[in-house]
């Protein structure tokens, strides 16, 4: 453990991390307010589902699987990566802590591309928004996408304040979790309702 480690495993054994919430309060009213949001949205798409399942289920079948099943994969292992640098800022080993916010980031750049090529292939097939569970599956997953660009942005801030011993903050690592982790929960609903559900 190198000096800028201990300085950080001290500053979290002065702060305390038994019996309070991850990151802080302003993060969990964002977070709150997006799983609201998208709650809300969830919601219509069950009640146009509803009134056409027939033309949601044929519309459905078109959608990639194999990419949704590897989108899947490639941010839980994303998640799992956060979750093990919470740990390791916990116990004040920085630079792991570090490698594995870029290893979650590098998880996310690769969900970008094949979210990409997924919409390309579509796009291709004549699939479009004039479609109505297309212009679901559009608008969610371009939603879903945005906020995932904004975790990335988040991830990049986090990695900047760990690179630098004097803004080291175990809470900061805790707040970009959440916010990620949160994204990863979001595409996990979308791709069951989306991919999965009949």
């Amino acid at each position: 453990m190198t000096v800028s480690d201990r300085d950080t495993s001290e500053a979290l054994e002065e702060t305390g991390t038994t019996g309070r919430l991850p990151g802080d309060l302003d993060m969990w009213v964002l977070v709150l307010g997006d799983l609201f949001f998208f709650g809300c949205y969830f919601t219509v798409y069950m009640v146009f589902r509803d009134r056409a399942p027939g033309a949601f289920a044929d519309a459905q079948r078109h959608l990639n699987l194999a990419v949704g099943v590897a989108n899947t994969v490639v941010l839980l292992t994303s998640s799992m990566f956060v979750a093990m640098a919470v740990q390791e800022i916990r116990r004040g080993v920085a630079r792991t802590a570090e490698r594995l916010i870029w290893a979650a980031g590098a998880c996310g750049m690769l969900f970008v591309a094949l979210k990409v090529f997924e919409w390309q292939q579509e796009i291709a097939h004549g699939y479009t928004v004039s479609d109505e569970f297309f212009s679901f599956y559009f608008v969610l997953t371009g939603i879903h996408l945005a906020h995932l660009v904004l975790g990335l942005l988040i991830l990049g801030i986090v990695v900047r304040e760990l690179r630098n011993p004097a803004l080291r903050r175990p809470g900061m690592v805790e707040q970009g979790a959440t916010y990620w982790h949160m994204v990863d929960l979001l595409w996990v609903v979308i791709f069951a309702i989306l991919y999965l559900m009949r």
